[in-house]
């Protein structure tokens, strides 16, 4: 009796569990491993497109991420810069450099997105348009999909957002940001995503009706990996993501790999892996912020004093790991010692690098760069971790031009670490123990 209750009273929880399980939605995958595509992968760039095009989206974001952490808005100048150049080469303001597949909606509808480290919110363009960008797939219809939910005012997403208000219908309205001309607003709704085959219900986003900026249209949108509330790691209770970028030329996609599957395996690092302490900015919550404690550049070690890069009181400064940018800025004080070093030891006349987009360039010998000694360029953080990064990490060479020119620039304000200094390395973000780790990976092989 005692035995046919207790089985009978098992069962009834199972039930229940069921049907929570079923309310609730299925659960997030523990996780997934996603490819991501560089935004000129398709273009049939010459490597020299592809240097000019990435500098020139990166001065473009690297001025918008300092204009949002001063609150200085970006001159006009700047604009022009960014959104100028060779009319058979357009290049577009940077808003990130990697786009992900994913699908939104039931009936699923594919599109691919702009992945950004620097940025929390999730958001694709929506019907009806008030003001859209062309994107090459069809514009998300929330009417068309059975499982679009919008979000009330009253929910604790709505007031996740920066910036919110309540529609007319009582729906949470958003306008989000990103430090210079370029915004989406719209409504913030409930979606079913689809990634890496599998559903994730009730996913946050932005369903953007107006959608201004050059740089969204290499995608559809744009998926926010930042620390906030709002970013698909946060939503997805994610402990930690991991990256490894391909090479610029490489034709090969880069792996995106999110939750347990994150780790760097010790059989795939050719090196040690490394680790170093993320820090909080509370004026910047959603950037991956390290502390850059000193540079070495071949026999030079740049100790500098721990303020040239440190997070100042007003919330600028500091130095960020980002996705999106490709040349890695450093604040002037750290760039001109570091520029002195590389002039001292290249033994190489020194050329103008205007036309590249990049401030320092060396004449390569007639003969090639085979024989040329480039001094080693290791980066030291906080924690003894030391991003030792091989040449081609940080010297390109415009065989065009014979400019062999350094991948690092002067900032204000803000310092990044861009993705040329990543590449082919794997970098896991662990947002449960705050550390950002790294070691030495042939990406094309994980």
């Amino acid at each position: 009796m005692e035995s046919s209750l207790a089985r009978l009273l098992l069962l009834v929880a199972v039930v229940a569990a069921a049907a929570r399980c079923a309310l609730a939605g299925t659960p997030h995958p523990k996780g997934l491993r996603v490819r991501l595509t560089h935004v000129d992968a398709h273009g049939n760039y010459s490597r020299l497109q592809l240097l000019q095009r990435a500098a020139r989206r990166s001065h473009h974001r690297m001025s918008r991420l300092v204009a949002r952490t001063t609150g200085v808005p970006i001159p006009s100048s700047s604009k022009a810069v960014a959104s100028g150049g060779d009319l058979q080469v357009p290049v577009h303001a940077g808003n990130g450099e990697f786009l992900m597949d994913l699908a939104i909606g039931t009936p699923a509808l594919s599109y691919a997105a702009i992945v950004d480290t620097g940025s929390d919110l999730v958001w694709t363009q929506c019907k009806p348009c008030v003001e859209c960008f062309k994107q090459s797939t069809p514009v998300f219809d929330p009417s068309s999909s059975s499982t679009y939910a919008p979000v009330p005012c009253s929910s604790a997403l709505c007031g996740d957002l920066p910036s919110s208000s309540c529609t007319s219908a009582s729906r949470c309205g958003y306008t989000y940001t990103y430090g210079d001309a370029s915004s989406t607003q719209g409504v913030l709704a409930t979606e079913t995503f689809t990634l890496a085959k599998s559903k994730l219900p009730e996913v946050a986003f932005g369903c953007g009706d107006t959608n201004e900026g050059d740089g969204f249209s290499q995608g559809a949108g744009l998926v926010g990996l930042g620390r906030g509330p709002l970013s698909l790691v946060t939503q997805l209770g994610l402990d930690k993501f991991s990256y490894c970028l391909t090479s610029l030329d490489a034709t090969s996609k880069s792996p995106l790999l999110l939750g347990s599957v994150a780790g760097i395996s010790e059989s795939a690092a050719t090196a040690p892996v490394q680790s170093t302490p993320l820090v909080k900015n509370p004026s910047q919550p959603s950037f991956y912020y390290v502390t850059l404690t000193g540079l070495t550049v071949g026999s030079t070690h740049i100790t500098l004093p721990t303020s040239a890069f440190a997070i100042q009181d007003d919330g600028t400064g500091g130095v960020i790991v980002d996705s999106g940018t490709s040349i890695t800025y450093l604040e002037l004080q750290g760039y001109r010692a570091l520029k002195k070093a590389f002039v001292a030891q290249m033994s190489l006349p020194v050329v103008d690098g205007s036309e590249i987009g990049l401030d320092l360039c060396f004449r390569a010998p007639a003969k090639g760069v085979d024989g040329v000694q480039v001094p080693k360029l290791v980066f030291h953080f906080d924690g003894g971790a030391d991003l030792d990064l091989p040449a081609e990490n940080y010297m390109v060479l415009d065989s065009a031009s014979g400019a062999l020119c350094l991948t690092v620039a002067a900032s204000r304000g803000l310092s990044i670490i861009g993705n040329f200094q990543q590449q082919n390395f794997q970098f896991v973000y662990d947002v449960a123990a705050d550390t950002l780790s790294f070691a030495p990976v042939q990406c094309d092989k994980l």
